[in-house]
C-alpha cells in the first residue's frame, strides 16, 4: 500500500497547509493507504511525495489540494 509524506517548512507556517493536504487524502483514500506523515522542514519547503516520488513541489506547482490529491491517486493501489 501507498505511504504519503508531506514535508512542510516549519518556520514558514506552513503546518495548516500540511494539515489540509493530509485531510483531504485522507478523506479521499481512506484505508486504501498505510500512511499519511507529516515531516518537518525549514527553507520554504512543501513537499508531497507518494511512495518516495515528489508528486508536488511548490517551487514548480502552484498549491492546490484538489490538484495535490489528484496527483497521488496514480499511486493509490499500485502495485510496489
Amino acid at each position: 500500500m501507498t505511504r504519503i509524506e508531506v514535508e512542510y517548512c516549519v518556520p514558514c507556517g506552513m503546518l495548516n497547509r500540511a494539515r489540509d493536504v493530509s485531510e483531504a487524502i485522507l478523506k479521499q483514500f481512506g484505508e486504501e493507504i498505510d500512511e499519511v506523515a507529516l515531516v518537518t522542514g525549514d527553507d520554504g519547503v512543501f513537499v508531497v511525495r507518494a511512495d518516495g516520488e515528489v508528486v508536488f513541489d511548490k517551487t514548480e506547482d502552484e498549491y492546490d489540494v484538489d490538484a495535490i490529491v489528484r496527483a497521488v491517486k496514480p499511486y493509490v493501489g499500485a502495485a510496489a
